[in-house]
């Protein structure tokens, strides 16, 4: 009896909440708010980088912004997404049919998703070295003194060669080797910015067709702080790969519109077909592209940013102090993103 009344009860709060007048008010409010936030959250990093490029701090403060970033995105794969998806393909509407009830299908996606980022990661990679120039051989000590300075003095030609076409950033003293490690970082925040764009999509379409304005409301002002975080990582990240200004303002651009997109989208979804975001069908597609979208996130937080800074950044291995400092920067950012959970 106590559960049937229950049941009833959040029945009947629902039907209260649904006014589809004042939800589509409030998203219409939505789209300008998430957009706004998201400019300010991506643009900030972009900017204070450029501004103090070429400064003596500006690799140390580079570095704990992109800590802060590895820790708001691995919150956000972790304490939001995954979750969400797990949520989704749990619902009884779909956990009662088969095969969704024979197997822990977020989980399998998750898997998926991390494989397929290693794979993108491991060809991209691979492809740089052989193009990078088809002279990682040329590093290797070749025979007598006379070949390796002909050697020396061909790389030199390469690099800068290629600093004159434009695929460097023409910094003085640019080596092969820094040329193949901002490459992986371009590699990291595009891939990145595809898993954000997948989750963004998501929420955006999922709030586009709701039509209970009791959650959308706290859901908008928890999706504003959660885009300046999100924006400020993925921002972190586009900022130490020094893309030229063309690429780095369309980046910041897509993360920007796509929320809003997406909940455009989920707008003209529901008024087209009068689509139920609650349904069997939207259930599922949550939950697999969150799944998906997490395996990204949770690969490139971890291998791409957290193990490559900790493990493998010289700086940081030589300075005790910014190591602490990265840490605490780590800590702050999934600390942030994980307090949000509490709202959406």
């Amino acid at each position: 009896m106590a559960t049937a009344a229950c049941a009833l009860e959040t029945v009947a709060r629902t039907l209260a909440c649904r006014d589809g007048v004042a939800a589509a008010q409030l998203k219409v409010t939505s789209i300008f708010v998430i957009f706004v936030t998201s400019v300010i959250g991506i643009l900030c990093p972009v900017l204070l980088a450029r501004l103090f490029q070429g400064k003596p701090a500006y690799d140390k403060a580079t570095l704990l912004i992109k800590c802060f970033a590895a820790g708001v995105i691995l919150s956000t794969s972790l304490v939001h997404v995954l979750p969400d998806a797990f949520a989704a393909l749990s619902d009884c509407q779909v956990a009662s049919l088969h095969p969704w009830r024979d197997f822990p299908f977020a989980g399998l996606v998750t898997l998926i998703g991390a494989l397929v980022a290693l794979l993108v990661d491991v060809t991209a990679t691979s492809h740089a070295g052989m193009h990078g120039d088809g002279d990682a051989a040329e590093y290797k000590p070749v025979g007598t003194k006379g070949e390796m300075v002909v050697v020396e003095t061909e790389t030199k030609k390469l690099v800068e060669s290629r600093i004159e076409m434009g695929e460097l950033g023409g910094a003085e003293g640019v080596t092969l080797e820094e040329d193949l490690v901002r490459m992986k970082q371009r590699l990291v925040s595009q891939v990145l910015e595809i898993g954000i764009i997948f989750h963004s999509v998501i929420i955006g379409v999922t709030l586009g067709m709701s039509q209970n304005q009791c959650t959308i409301r706290p859901l908008v002002a928890a999706l504003a702080f959660h885009q300046i975080f999100e924006g400020m990582g993925l921002g972190g990240c586009i900022a130490q790969a020094r893309f030229s200004f063309g690429t780095t303002a369309y980046m910041c651009f897509m993360f920007a519109v796509t929320t809003p997109m997406g909940i455009v989208l989920g707008m003209i979804l529901f008024s087209a077909t009068g689509y139920d975001d609650s349904s069997t069908n939207a259930l599922i597609m949550e939950g697999l592209l969150g799944s998906f979208s997490s395996g990204i996130l949770i690969y490139m937080a971890l291998v791409d940013l957290i193990a490559l800074d900790f493990f493998h950044n010289k700086m940081m291995n030589s300075i005790s102090w910014l190591k602490k400092a990265s840490f605490i920067a780590l800590v702050l950012g999934s600390t942030s993103m994980s307090i949000l959970a509490i709202w959406a």
